[in-house]
């Protein structure tokens, strides 16, 4: 049974960066710290925590949009913790803002946006592609 959500409720995360977090692309490794693409990646985990909570088995959420602010560094080895907050639910959408830290320290923050459809939608929809 899904688990109402209203705006100001949170979520929580908290990453450990891995080598595979790290910035990298087909010329190589940048340098050991947390990737902006990683960082976005989790923030949109983190917000896909309501998602788990709101949605029934008939329906999966999809993302619609996200933004990050990448503000400073968290090496390998450090842990980040995001705070996703429900900022609106317009029907199925849900818009969060998040922030994530390492050690008290601002790394990113955001906004992230899912929506909820029924599973059967989804799948026409990809087919249709």
């Amino acid at each position: 049974m899904p688990i109402p959500v209203k705006p100001g409720d949170e979520r929580r995360f908290s990453r450990l960066v891995r080598p595979e977090d790290c910035a990298a692309f087909d010329s190589g490794s940048v340098h050991p710290v947390y990737a902006t693409f990683a960082l976005a990646r989790d923030a949109e985990w983190c917000g896909r925590l309501f998602v788990l909570d709101m949605k029934t088995e008939e329906e999966e959420g999809i993302g619609t949009m996200i933004s990050i602010e990448h503000l400073s560094p968290a090496l390998e080895g450090a842990t980040v913790e995001f705070t996703s907050i429900a900022d609106s639910i317009n029907g199925h959408e849900i818009i969060c803002t998040f922030e994530a830290r390492c050690n008290g320290r601002l790394v990113a923050k955001g906004r992230q946006g899912q929506k909820i459809l029924k599973k059967e939608k989804l799948e026409r929809m990809f087919q249709s592609l």
